[in-house]
């Protein structure tokens, strides 16, 4: 798919152009040069996206990463920064959006800039710091023993003989904080 098109659908998929959703769009495109990946069909591209923003909505359809086919993870850090991971060559990058120059001023200026420039440009590459994670998991569900309903069985607690959920679980806090 050519670079319009591709961001078309981005558009459609996210509801309207911006540029958070433009720094996905273009992080994605640069990933997809430096790891030589491509539209992911199941988990062989991940990336883990440090804010829970506008680009990550780019990510899902230009890499085809989701959280439902769990190839895309969050590490909250309120950065605009992503790491990508090629599984089937072992390569990763972490890719940092660089502050945007302070002469633009207005939002639709700092959206062109952001549309117009060159990824290498846009974006630090370090290093992944995280470890890829590990291929997703299928767990049974099972009933809570306070609410009834069925939960994954790596999320229930044991709590004086009963398996919760973490809404029934009351975790233990001496201290209060």
């Amino acid at each position: 798919m050519d670079r319009q098109s591709l961001w078309e659908a981005c558009v459609a998929f996210h509801g309207h152009a911006c540029g958070g959703l433009t720094i996905g769009f273009q992080a994605a495109r640069y990933a997809m040069q430096l790891l030589d990946i491509g539209f992911s069909s199941d988990e062989e591209v991940v990336c883990i996206a440090e804010n829970d923003a506008c680009g990550v909505d780019a990510i899902q359809v230009v890499l085809g990463c989701s959280i439902g086919r769990g190839n895309l993870l969050f590490h909250l850090r309120g950065k605009q920064a992503f790491s990508f991971y090629n599984r089937s060559t072992g390569r990763s990058v972490r890719l940092v959006l660089r502050p945007t120059p302070a002469e633009l001023t207005d939002k639709q200026a700092r959206f062109q800039y952001l549309q117009q420039t060159d990824p290498a440009q846009l974006f630090d590459v370090k290093p992944a710091v995280l470890a890829v994670p590990e291929r997703a998991r299928l767990f049974h569900s099972l009933p809570c023993d306070g609410c009834g309903e069925m939960t994954a069985e790596h999320l229930l607690r044991l709590q004086d003989g009963r398996k919760l959920c973490l809404d029934c679980y009351r975790p233990y806090d001496r201290f209060g904080v």
